[in-house]
């Protein structure tokens, strides 16, 4: 049977003024907007009218393609748009696995914050730099990196396309390497060498975050999941007698997640497996292929841009993929 991936984008595609539309639009997304400013006043004035510079910081980048992609999903879910299974990329797997309901709508955000702040204080530390490597085989890529001690492949993104990290003089005569093997590689728009070992000191922190939110509230998953986000304001109340009613409230998701760092659907293993997400590739293209294995023919990013789309369509042509505008305009 034909299923559908709603599929949660990373950061580089982030722009000003992302998200204006559906706070405008949808009341679901609205209260997406909402509750997320409760927790982190000026969230949404900062993707709404944030510079490019602003929104380039890690730790504003995050919490506000948490909230964007979140409120995104959810006006696709108010038009009846459903989900059979859900994942994300780097960033986006923390979004994916709040509307799957792993945790709740405010775990998730506080998480995001967290992941945020312990990512970009790893890239202070080490100037470091990351490139999409196009026109070579990962095999390739994976031979060229080895000659360099702090360089990495990343991002298995697809077909012809890995993203490399590391330090940053290392990635210079790396990047020269890849041209000179007949390559490209082009300069991402990210703050560290994310998914590398230069991240493995937010490990560790970004676990105890996990837990710490999984603790209180040990209703958000597996067969007791934390409320959807339609849910959030309907009483109006705000703080923890709010959360504590949104974490017990009905409930409408138990949704598939898979991750990023196996490639398949989590089981058990939340905290493991978003922590040491930090500091190991994303497998972007054997998750798409398991995902299509498992039934799925349609997928929906969930993201400002179009860059799993693009990379979906060369995994397979076999497949729909679209940006979430595309299927709200659809369905309007």
């Amino acid at each position: 049977m034909a299923k559908v991936a709603f599929v949660f984008s990373g950061q580089g595609d982030q722009y000003p003024g992302m998200g204006a539309d559906l706070a405008q639009t949808s009341e679901a997304a609205e209260k997406i907007f909402a509750v997320c400013d409760e927790i982190r006043p000026g969230t949404s004035a900062m993707c709404f009218g944030g510079s490019a510079e602003d929104l380039g910081v890690t730790s504003n980048t995050q919490p506000c393609l948490y909230v964007m992609e979140l409120a995104a999903a959810e006006a696709l879910a108010e038009r009846g748009l459903q989900a059979d299974c859900v994942a994300g990329f780097s960033l986006g797997e923390v979004v994916a696995a709040a509307f799957a309901g792993y945790y709740s709508v405010q775990a998730g955000f506080r998480l995001v914050m967290r992941r945020g702040e312990l990512m970009q204080a790893c890239a202070d530390r080490v100037r470091t730099s990351m490139v999409a490597v196009l026109k070579l085989s990962s095999e390739k890529v994976e031979e060229l990196a080895g000659h360099f001690g702090q360089v990495y492949p990343v991002n298995y993104n697809c077909p012809g396309q890995i993203s490399v990290a590391g330090q940053a003089d290392q990635m210079r005569k790396f990047m020269a390497e890849v041209r000179e093997n007949g390559g490209r590689a082009v300069p991402l728009k990210v703050a560290g060498a994310f998914h590398s070992p230069f991240m493995e000191g937010a490990r560790e922190p970004f676990a105890s975050a996990i837990d710490e939110e999984l603790l209180k509230n040990p209703t958000g998953r597996m067969g007791n999941r934390a409320a959807s986000a339609s849910a959030i304001l309907e009483n109006k109340r705000t703080g923890a007698e709010a959360e504590n009613e949104l974490v017990q409230d009905s409930v409408r998701r138990v949704l598939p997640l898979y991750s990023d760092v196996t490639a398949q659907p989590y089981g058990e293993n939340v905290t493991e497996l978003l922590s040491s997400q930090l500091c190991n590739p994303v497998r972007w293209e054997q998750l798409v292929r398991n995902m299509m294995e498992s039934g799925v023919d349609t997928f929906v990013e969930i993201g400002p841009g179009r860059t799993l789309t693009n990379m979906i369509h060369r995994i397979s042509a076999d497949v729909k993929a679209v940006p979430y505008r595309e299927m709200l305009e659809e369905n309007a």
